[in-house]
């Protein structure tokens, strides 16, 4: 008997929050079963839950994962001089135009950062570090349940502030950067209150039912790498 596959995402999350009531968390990607590519959910003001994927395996997986509302199928591109303090990025899809610079490394980066990457991202190590985050950092969780009967888990290698944060919606802007309140309910676990650049790989093991009908590696296509 063969176990249930488990596709692994390595990459950053960047979690704001908006004056204007609007969170964003963007999700890049550098390696996945689907090859890089971006996406961005989007909690609107009025509690409304938006995906914008760049094509349908994006849209399929994502929203077979968490929760939404509404699914757009829009390009999403993502400029970056970099991953830690000082770097600035650029974030575009559909309505959506944001940016944002990264601050210095929060002090949970750096204990992230001695843990061996093969341990961090094991089952069992998020099942003994989810009691802890879940204090430290109310709101986020390392392991639950996703949609569908899936099970994932994050293991984080990093971590930074943002410092600073603009976006606009349509050309309306959003206002200042704000903590990331309320949690935006995407799923089991949210982003850290406090805005934030996550460096970590999450994990999704697919149900037995679902993985009969998983894309195989032939079948993926690349997503939209920048």
């Amino acid at each position: 008997m063969t176990s249930s596959p488990t596709h692994r995402f390595t990459g950053h999350i960047a979690g704001v929050g908006t004056e204007g009531g609007t969170r964003l968390v963007l999700g890049c990607w550098s390696s996945t079963p689907h090859g890089p590519f971006a996406d961005v959910m989007v909690a609107h003001p009025d509690g409304r839950r938006e995906l914008l994927a760049p094509d349908p395996w994006v849209a399929e997986f994502v929203s077979a994962t968490y929760t939404f509302d509404a699914v757009a199928r829009v390009p999403v591109s993502v400029t970056r001089t970099g991953f830690s303090r000082g770097s600035r990025w650029t974030v575009t899809a559909g309505p959506l135009a944001w940016q944002f610079s990264v601050g210095p490394r929060a002090p949970l980066g750096y204990l992230l950062q001695v843990v061996p990457r093969p341990l961090g991202a094991s089952l069992g190590f998020a099942r003994l570090t989810d009691p802890v985050a879940r204090r430290v950092m109310p709101g986020v969780r390392t392991l639950g349940t996703a949609g569908g009967g899936r099970t994932e888990w994050y293991s984080a290698h990093d971590l930074h502030t943002i410092t600073f944060s603009h976006a606009t919606w349509g050309g309306h802007d959003l206002g200042p950067l704000t903590d990331m309140t309320p949690a935006p309910d995407f799923g089991f676990s949210s982003t850290p209150r406090r805005p934030s650049l996550t460096a970590l790989t999450s994990s999704v093991r697919l149900p037995d039912d679902d993985a009969a009908h998983a894309p195989s590696a032939q079948q993926l296509t690349s997503g939209a790498p920048t």
